[in-house]
């Protein structure tokens, strides 16, 4: 093994803190990338990582090598990227909030595959933190405003919200009609994995933005249950417009206490703010970009 695809072991040990995970993200036997990063430490004459039966961590001299192995590959990668002709490739990691996944990734994918057949995709669906660098993500697209400093957030869209209730709801309930004004109405709780709890109801009113928690009998952690228990009649809910259109056509929603507006809800691509980009990541980023540009009537009002 040269000393560049020695680097890549490494650090992909680091970034797993795994020699097992580390070896299936490469294709290598386990043993391969051991002996690998044995050979680097034996070379350099210091230890690069701490090893325990359960964990693998860099040390001081193993934290400074990672850095520059991640430049270095990154220069290798731009480098020979920037022959006429090449096109990234490799294996593409990105963790997706699965709704929009559905409605705006998957069905433009096909070109970008096409554009770029030499990249590997895999998709995670999820909308919890993740650690990118420990969990070998390259970046992920999440709805709502990024807390974590250390990523950088690409914002791709604003999504227009809608508030929500079946017919059946309403003729139960009553039609609302004031925000504040919801005594004796329920809502279909949705419990953020981010947040950490149920998100409560949001309005703009008078220009001020109003948080507004009612009682649930359902709660749920996904969009597609949770606009399903609306459409049962079990609460209202607050979502993005643009995979309720089909609902509100068919008269299964109707759009409620209309002259109180929700703030538009960002989605931004993140990705770690210490680490360069690979050539695959890049275009994956601007591709996605573009995608949403090509939808921004469905995601806007």
């Amino acid at each position: 093994m040269d000393r560049f695809d020695a680097m890549r072991v490494f650090t992909r040990v680091v970034e797993r803190r795994s020699f097992t995970l580390a070896a299936e993200d490469t294709g290598l036997p386990r043993s391969t990338v051991t002996d690998a990063v044995k050979q680097v430490e034996a070379r350099l004459g210091v230890r690069l990582l701490q090893r325990t039966t359960r964990h693998v961590s860099p040390t001081l001299d193993g934290e400074a090598y990672y850095q520059r192995c991640l430049s270095i590959l990154a220069d290798i990668e731009d480098a020979e990227g920037a022959f006429a002709g090449a096109k990234p490739k490799g294996l593409l990691r990105v963790d997706v909030h699965g709704t929009l996944a559905r409605h705006f990734v998957l069905p433009s994918l096909p070109s970008f595959l096409e554009t770029y057949p030499d990249i590997e995709f895999y998709m995670s669906e999820g909308d919890r933190l993740v650690d990118l660098v420990r969990e070998g993500i390259d970046c992920v697209l999440r709805v709502g405003i990024p807390q974590d400093s250390d990523m950088v957030a690409r914002r791709v869209a604003m999504l227009e919200e809608l508030t929500l209730a079946s017919p059946a709801y309403i003729e139960r309930h009553g039609m609302p009609e004031h925000p504040e004004r919801l005594e004796g109405h329920r809502m279909v709780g949705f419990r953020s994995t981010a947040a950490g709890g149920l998100l409560p109801l949001e309005f703009i009113i008078d220009g001020e933005v109003r948080n507004i928690m009612l009682p649930t009998t359902v709660s749920v952690n996904a969009a597609e249950s949770m606009h399903a228990a609306a459409r049962l009649g079990l609460g209202i809910i607050q979502v993005p417009r643009y995979h309720m259109q089909q609902y509100l056509d068919s008269g299964e929603l109707v759009s409620i206490l209309t002259d109180y507006p929700l703030t538009k809800t960002p989605v931004s691509l993140l990705y770690p703010r210490n680490r360069q980009l690979s050539p695959r990541v890049r275009v994956f980023i601007d591709w996605l970009t573009r995608v949403f540009a090509q939808h921004r009537d469905e995601t806007t009002a």
